[in-house]
């Protein structure tokens, strides 16, 4: 029989606090809320300049702009859901510093939502570059003719807005880097 001073072994009746979390956890939350607003200020900026790219032909009078294309129109929409994403996940990793036992689970949903950005803007990406070469070099065996000698501007601002796109997917690329890193350092050893 068993004496009354020792402590019970069921897990249920300890009455000491549960083992603390490994101190090697990695918490990189700030750096998180850096990169989400970075990412916001890649996809505002490769809205922005697509938006407002356009020229008109002086041979032709022929207007060129972003809405002639539906990659381009796919690009925008991309990019603004990519924006908005980035922007309400900052502000939910603003509201998850003061509160560190829901960091794990930001995290695990971080990590999803991410890389569904993450296909969505290189898609975009891939798409609005594609066309974006077409324009450039043509396809002879299609008789395509490049237009960026006629729509040069058109060019230079497309140009632009696929290389803050581009930044864009390397941020996201980075975050999710982050999200895995940070899970990983909470994985007891």
């Amino acid at each position: 029989m068993a004496s009354t001073t020792e402590k019970p072994t069921d897990p249920e009746f300890r009455s000491e606090p549960p083992p603390a979390a490994p101190a090697s956890i990695v918490d990189f939350f700030q750096a998180d809320i850096a990169l989400r607003f970075l990412l916001f200020a890649s996809s505002l900026v490769a809205i922005v300049v697509i938006v407002t790219s356009q020229q008109t032909d002086e041979a032709s009078h022929k207007l060129v702009e972003f809405k002639d294309s539906p990659a381009f129109i796919y690009f925008v929409t991309a990019f603004s859901v990519t924006g908005l994403y980035s922007i309400l996940t900052a502000l939910a990793s603003i509201s998850v510093l003061p509160r560190p036992d829901l960091k794990l689970k930001f995290l695990l949903h971080f990590i999803f939502w991410d890389t569904l950005i993450l296909g969505i803007v290189a898609s975009a990406t891939g798409a609005a570059g594609g066309v974006s070469y077409l324009a450039l070099k043509g396809n002879d065996h299609l008789n395509w003719n490049e237009v960026c000698n006629v729509y040069d501007k058109f060019c230079r601002y497309l140009a632009g807005s696929l290389a803050s796109a581009l930044f864009g997917s390397v941020v996201a690329v980075l975050l999710l880097w982050l999200s895995a890193t940070s899970i990983h350092s909470r994985i007891p050893k």
